[in-house]
């Protein structure tokens, strides 16, 4: 079995691959690729569905087991099952639905990002108490300069020196280091590909 999986990993990836660089030759290589694709998205739909009903069995279980901390387990089961159905019936488009993700979902994936930003200056600010190097200065004052220029405070506004700062540190050097980690996610994957295409790693198999 485990040869069979490595073959079929292997005929498909080529074929994937070939579809792209090989389909203005060979025109049937576009459609293997396209029906290939189509299948992939198809399997990666049923293993998203797969997860929503493993969640909604752990925390339906955890609900009614659990006194203390069921309570948000039974919110997450409703709320799932019900904006699933509310989707379902009324399609993402209708007036209600688009309500619901203004006035709920938007606000508090607002409110997480709120959450992650505190958090961050508060890791800052312990990791300037471990260690207090040049590294940890700089970054605990990156932080605070650009939450400060971002934000609009209280009685004051906007800080203009601060805001351009912060605008040309995120735009320049900020995005430059993006630049450069997806650069390296990018070839990292690339190469795990290359290795899962050859059989030299074997997910699918089980090592």
């Amino acid at each position: 079995m485990r040869v069979i999986t490595v073959f079929i990993a292997m005929i498909s990836g080529l074929a994937i691959l070939a579809g792209y660089f090989l389909k203005g030759l060979f025109p049937v290589l576009g459609v293997v690729q396209v029906q290939l694709l189509n299948a992939a998205i198809t399997l990666a739909g049923v293993a998203a569905l797969a997860g929503i009903f493993n969640l909604l069995s752990v925390h339906t279980d955890k609900a009614r087991r659990d006194k203390k901390s069921g309570v948000y387990s039974a919110l997450l089961v409703i709320s799932l099952l019900g904006t699933f159905f509310l989707g379902l019936f009324l399609r993402p488009g209708h007036q209600a639905m688009q309500v619901m993700v203004k006035g709920i979902i938007l606000p508090i994936e607002a409110a997480l990002m709120g959450i992650l930003t505190i958090s961050l200056l508060y890791a800052a600010i312990r990791l300037l108490r471990r260690r207090a190097d040049v590294t940890s200065i700089v970054f605990l004052l990156t932080v605070v300069l650009i939450l400060f220029g971002s934000a609009t405070l209280p009685l004051v506004g906007n800080i203009p020196l601060l805001g351009d700062f912060a605008r040309w540190w995120s735009q320049v050097w900020a995005l430059g280091g993006m630049r450069g980690i997806l650069i390296g996610v990018a070839l990292g994957a690339f190469l795990t590909g290359l290795r899962v295409l050859f059989g030299a790693d074997r997910p699918y198999g089980g090592n």
